[in-house]
């Protein structure tokens, strides 16, 4: 697996495969060819379907600009993969100087055809939970402890957990009207300021989860600037459970620091072996990875041990399987926000359930197992329901309707 600055990524929203990956990809192009005096890009499936809410066209114009870009959408096109986008540059002349075929695999990253990944090397020896369990069984080490043999990150999980806890700030402080044609208004202020009026204990904590949760999935939404955990359509779940320890709850950052790692290896071993891409594996693969990250990661801050750590993020996928994505009108907000504070609540009662069952009985599903089917899953899943907004929710509410 590869290391953790390969699955959190700093970037803007509202996705990470339909955002973050072309703009990575426009950069890296743009690099090889700065002689270039003007730029096509042909956007393919998911890509061409949903491109225009999820604002790909309008990153990549920004990144190659001052240099003319023109984008094509071949919608009805398909290539091998689901994200596909071919780059051409061009001199002065029209002459073509090159082209890439790009693959956004989710998360961020990026694979170019016929080159050798740029994501990274291999980091950790270990490719399953079973291993690495195993592992750490052997030498006596904790889930945070593992990564901190393999790599040293705590620094950079410092800048990913202030920006975590940036975004939920900028959420809860901006209010107006979302852009798209859905017209969706900002209301993470409002649940906050219902939160802070609350008087029943449990009541109050599920408001605030909702309230950080919406704020960070807002953001997203306008094309702020987020943390993918996995993914930018799944970057409210962390950030939730992250700034309501910290603020709320007061937890050191040093131990918040240890729950993003353990998150983070739950993210990696979804990555490696199923697919954290919803036009690959529906949400499932998004939002539900992104509740087994926050439910391993809360397990541990409620002192849990490894067995039950792990409990917990295989419930976190287990009750998101099948899972469409359809997000209407291919904007990253219905049912994407609403969804991604739903997730934040589950992944607490993942947690809490995980440490009272285990007490009681013996799970008989192990996130491995777990992890396989929702890869098996979201094969199955038809391409209507798989980030493409030709089926499901995104053609039974109409855009004229919101």
């Amino acid at each position: 697996m590869k290391s953790l600055k390969e699955l959190y990524r700093i970037g803007p929203g509202p996705s990470s495969s339909h955002t973050l990956g072309p703009q990575r990809a426009a950069k890296l192009f743009q690099d090889a060819f700065p002689q270039a005096q003007r730029y096509e890009v042909e956007l393919f499936g998911s890509l061409a379907l949903t491109g225009k809410g999820h604002m790909s066209d309008r990153i990549i114009e920004k990144t190659f600009a001052p240099i003319p870009c023109q984008i094509h959408f071949k919608i009805g096109e398909e290539l091998k993969h689901p994200n596909t986008m071919i780059l051409y540059a061009y001199d002065g002349a029209d002459t073509e100087l090159g082209q890439w075929t790009v693959y956004s695999v989710g998360g961020g990253a990026i694979v170019i055809e016929g080159q050798e990944s740029d994501e990274g090397r291999e980091i950790y020896p270990h490719h399953s939970m079973m291993e690495i369990s195993a592992y750490c069984k052997q030498e006596n080490i904790s889930l945070w402890e593992y990564v901190d043999r393999f790599e040293n990150v705590n620094e950079y999980l410092n800048e990913i957990l202030l920006q975590m806890c940036s975004t939920v700030d900028n959420g809860l402080n901006t209010k107006g009207i979302l852009p798209g044609k859905l017209k969706l208004e900002r209301i993470a202020r409002k649940l906050l300021d219902k939160a802070n009026v609350c008087e029943h204990p449990a009541e109050k904590e599920k408001l605030l989860l909702s309230a950080y949760a919406y704020s960070a999935s807002e953001e997203n939404a306008a094309g702020g600037i987020t943390v993918t955990a996995p993914t930018l359509g799944s970057s409210g779940v962390l950030p939730a459970l992250i700034y309501y320890y910290y603020y709320d709850r007061k937890l050191q950052r040093e131990e918040l620091i240890k729950g993003l790692k353990i998150a983070g290896l739950v993210g990696n071993l979804i990555k490696q072996n199923a697919t954290i891409s919803g036009a690959q594996g529906g949400c499932q693969a998004e939002i539900g990875a992104a509740c087994a990250m926050g439910a391993a990661m809360v397990a541990y801050l409620r002192g849990l041990n490894q067995h039950q750590i792990e409990y917990a993020a295989e419930m976190g996928i287990e009750h998101h399987l099948g899972l469409t994505c359809d997000p209407v009108g291919g904007y990253v907000m219905i049912p994407c926000i609403e969804r991604n504070a739903v997730a934040a609540l589950r992944a607490m009662d993942a947690a809490i359930l995980a440490e009272f069952i285990s007490k009681v009985k013996q799970n008989r599903v192990s996130f491995d197992m777990i992890v396989n089917t929702m890869n098996y899953t979201g094969k199955k899943l038809p391409m209507e329901l798989r980030e493409t907004s030709l089926g499901g929710l995104a053609t039974v509410v109409p855009l004229e309707s919101c």
